[in-house]
């Protein structure tokens, strides 16, 4: 089978492929297989070694997933090396990891076979083309990785090897049907609660707080009142949209004489080839030709390139650049004229120059509209930037203000409020402009006004020069700006003070047996509900903390509500509720996961514990 793959990968249609084909592939999992040694390594287990370029490969793909996770916010983390130290230990320990399991699979003599690494490259959808294994495809993407066939089913083999491993520990976990049926009893349960409300809002406008009490407060919750930094910024935006402006027959003539190129399909021609592993035999098939043999049926039993085969030699319409060097330079131009026997580096080949298309060019009047429509944008998009140049040229010589760049522009100078790094105007809401005004080079000595920035260019068809008007630092607000704040505040914590107080001498009453206290506080029991174990009510997560109730009993307990009342909860009855199968056998599976899960790290663990690692140089950031 490995031999299959290797010939299926040594084929002169794959260049026509790789001439039509831009593709990103990542074949995870399988480089850190691929690299090798070198004395100054990352690791030793058991002898086995890691070196920097396993390391090296393992951290950049690492990095890269979390840049693509992460966005913006990847280039602060990136900065700082104790972070990205910390992504290139993450990297060494699962590479540390891989190779414990290799050792593991090895001892217990897991093997996977050549039939099942084929069916596993065949059913890959990144191969597929139409749900069918497309081995054009196929030969194509590991070529743009990098790869050879053997090198790719060597680590797919690795892989499957290790998913056996964690197959056969997922599979020995489950549940027996006594503790399932107590598991799914215990999640469905369902109680039926009353409850009495103690209105914290009432008892806080009864409160009373004396000035003593919100300095003391103030003083002591200082960081609860600060007022963060603040900008007001003047700035000129150039916008290339409102430089568009209609364009004359002649510019438009001209643009599609300079851009004729993208209006013109170029001569293309149509080729059949016959492929062979040796001379002798292209030479047989040449004069079996040139004596009217079939070239389709020739192709199809004599050619060693399976896919142009099945076409009988069919390579389909090429254009220039992705045709191989090998058809051009073999001299056809007429149609039906066979080449004599070219040699390749995939054999030896024979080939028909099957059709010849001229080359096309679309007539302006075709494609006026659209052509009109890129000279506007160019005519703009020129326009946008010598306006820029005029702005950044007149905001440099005159540093103090923005006067001069709007002069020389004509556009307005637009000055904002005050805002934060919360607040930021929608207008400047972009994250090159946040970073000009907030990274604080545009801030003079003391806080005072600095210089106006550069030319900041956003979303390719904006763009501004600012300047910061005032700025006001980060500051504790006065008291007498916070002060009714605190005293809503202080009111609040003594009346929920009070009304816990109240709820706790009151469950103290209840369980005493005092039924009337309820009554007696001004307060009535709700009517009944049913809660079940998902509410995300906390008093309904409180009545299930609470121990059942004896029959015909009622048991007690104190809450909060979602408003922050407190509530004393009845809890009267506890019942038995059901689940839908479906439901149930998810909970089971989740169950048997997490315990697997638990048992794979558990392995993990004990292979870590036995084995001898010694850690080298290339494990650190360098």
């Amino acid at each position: 089978m490995m031999d299959n793959l290797r010939a299926a990968s040594n084929h002169v249609v794959l260049k026509v492929i790789l001439g039509l084909i831009i593709l990103s592939f990542v074949l995870t999992g399988v480089g850190s297989y691929l690299t090798g040694g070198g004395s100054d390594y990352a690791a030793k287990v058991n002898g086995q070694e890691i070196s920097r370029a396993q390391l090296d490969q393992a951290f950049n793909s690492e990095r890269s997933r979390q840049q693509q996770m992460l966005g913006d916010q990847f280039s602060q983390l990136a900065s700082n090396d104790g972070y990205m130290q910390q992504i290139r230990q993450q990297a060494l320990s699962q590479l540390v990891d891989q190779a414990l399991l290799d050792q593991y699979i090895k001892d217990l003599h897991i093997s996977i076979s050549d039939d099942q690494v084929e069916k596993a490259i065949f059913a890959q959808q990144a191969f597929q083309t139409k749900g069918q294994f497309d081995n054009a495809k196929y030969n194509a993407l590991l070529a743009n990785a990098g790869l050879s066939a053997d090198r790719y089913a060597e680590g797919l083999r690795k892989q499957l090897a290790t998913q056996q491993l964690i197959n056969a520990v997922a599979n020995t976990d489950f549940m027996l049907k006594g503790e399932t049926s107590k598991l799914v009893e215990l999640v469905s349960q369902k109680r039926d609660i009353r409850q009495a409300t103690i209105d914290v809002n009432a008892l806080a406008a009864k409160q009373t707080v004396t000035d003593d009490e919100i300095a003391q407060h103030y003083q002591q919750h200082k960081n609860d009142f600060m007022a963060p930094e603040q900008f007001r910024v003047s700035y000129i935006k150039m916008d290339a949209a409102s430089l568009q402006e209609n364009v004359s027959e002649a510019d438009i003539q001209s643009w599609y004489d300079q851009h004729k190129a993208d209006y013109t399909q170029p001569q293309r021609n149509r080729y059949s080839v016959i492929q062979t592993k040796t001379e002798a035999d292209a030479s047989a098939v040449l004069e079996q030709l040139k004596g009217g043999a079939d070239f389709a049926a020739l192709a199809k039993s004599k050619s060693i390139d399976p896919i142009s085969a099945r076409k009988g030699g069919d390579m389909g319409w090429l254009e220039p650049a992705t045709t191989p060097d090998e058809l051009k330079n073999a001299g056809l131009t007429q149609k039906g004229q066979l080449s004599g026997v070219i040699k390749s580096s995939v054999g030896f080949l024979v080939v028909r120059l099957d059709d010849v298309q001229p080359e096309q060019i679309k007539p302006l009047a075709e494609v006026r509209d659209a052509v009109a429509d890129k000279a506007k944008q160019e005519k703009a998009v020129d326009a946008f930037y010598q306006q820029q140049q005029k702005v950044s040229e007149a905001a440099s010589n005159d540093n103090e203000s923005l006067a001069g760049a709007a002069q020389a522009s004509g556009l307005k100078v637009v000055e904002t409020g005050w805002f934060s790094r919360d607040s930021v105007p929608q207008e400047l809401n972009f994250d090159a402009v946040k970073n000009a005004v907030f990274n604080g080079g545009l801030m003079g000595q003391n806080g005072a006004p600095g210089n106006n920035s550069d030319v900041i260019t956003v979303d390719g068809d904006r763009a501004f020069v600012l300047r910061i008007s005032e700025h006001k630092p980060e500051a504790v607000k006065p008291l007498d700006e916070v002060k009714a704040q605190i005293a809503d505040t202080l009111k609040h914590n003594k009346a929920a003070q009070q009304a816990k107080a109240q709820a706790d001498k009151l469950l103290a009453d209840l369980n005493a047996g005092k039924a009337d206290v309820l009554s007696a506080a001004g307060l009535t029991l709700g009517a009944s509900k049913t809660v079940d174990r998902n509410s995300q009510d906390p008093v309904a997560q409180t009545a299930f903390n609470l121990p059942q109730p004896a029959a015909g009993k009622t048991t007690w307990g104190v809450s909060e509500d979602m408003q922050g009342n407190v509530v004393l909860v009845a809890l009267d009855k506890v019942s038995s509720g059901a689940l839908p199968q479906e439901q149930v056998d998810e909970m089971v599976k989740g169950m048997t996961q997490n315990n697997a899960q638990l048992a794979f790290e558990a392995l993990l663990e004990n292979l870590r514990k036995d084995a001898k690692i010694k850690y080298g140089a290339a494990a650190q950031m360098q």
